[in-house]
């Protein structure tokens, strides 16, 4: 967007993230990289009242869904940026929710799309899906703190299941596979205690033969 000539100023309103330590060291990763790329950063009120008192009770209703809840917390942050834009003279507000494929970006194109004809400002929306990878990749180059949920405490409760789903289902494979593993050594060691079985017999019936064979000799000879 600098590229293209925009005149750039990140606005950091995230009263969704939890717990405070969490938005805390997200606002450091953030700043300590606008430091060096020389923009500057305002930050709205973490006010996480405010985000349960909207989002919170949107997540408590058992009819709604997740695209609901998100939406809610979407309208609630895009708002309070598009607000401020229109404040302190800024003639558009764009948004960098769009470069996770884990966000609704047709929602986010709707609710940005809202809180900037509200305040009558532009809506500057793009779709960052593409620069994922690339974005990824750079943050791990630079020694980025990279989160593992979104941000609020629902999708933190989420994540946290999933992982211990994901972990269970590991468990739960790797026995199986040495369950496997188990059978399959029992197996052979069946299989090479038959075939031992089979080599006594066949030994123990040519001793037979051999005896027989020897004594029917004798008596010949006799």
């Amino acid at each position: 967007m600098a590229n293209e000539g925009h005149d750039i100023t990140i606005a950091y309103m995230n009263s969704n993230i939890h717990p405070a330590s969490e938005y805390d060291r997200r606002l450091s990763t953030l700043r300590a990289w606008a430091d060096r790329e020389n923009l500057p950063i305002v930050e709205g009120p973490y006010d996480v009242r405010a985000w349960e008192g909207c989002v919170g009770t949107v997540a408590s209703d058992t009819y709604a869904s997740r695209e609901d809840r998100c939406r809610a917390c979407y309208r609630m942050r895009l708002e309070e940026a598009a607000r401020y834009a229109s404040e302190h003279g800024f003639d558009g507000v764009s948004t960098t929710l769009t470069v996770s494929p884990y966000q609704y970006t047709d929602i986010i194109r709707e609710e940005l799309k809202r809180a900037a004809g509200a305040h009558g400002i532009a809506s500057l929306f793009e779709d960052f899906r593409p620069l994922y990878d690339e974005a990824t990749r750079r943050s791990r180059e630079l020694g980025m703190y990279r989160q593992n949920y979104c941000g609020c405490r629902i999708s933190q409760a989420e994540a946290e299941a999933e992982r211990r789903e994901r972990k269970a289902a590991r468990a739960a494979k790797r026995e199986a596979e040495r369950a496997a593993h188990e059978d399959e050594i029992a197996a052979a060691e069946a299989l090479r205690a038959q075939k031992k079985r089979e080599r006594q017999d066949y030994a123990a019936k040519q001793e037979r033969k051999r005896r027989i064979l020897k004594e029917m000799r004798g008596k010949q000879s006799n």
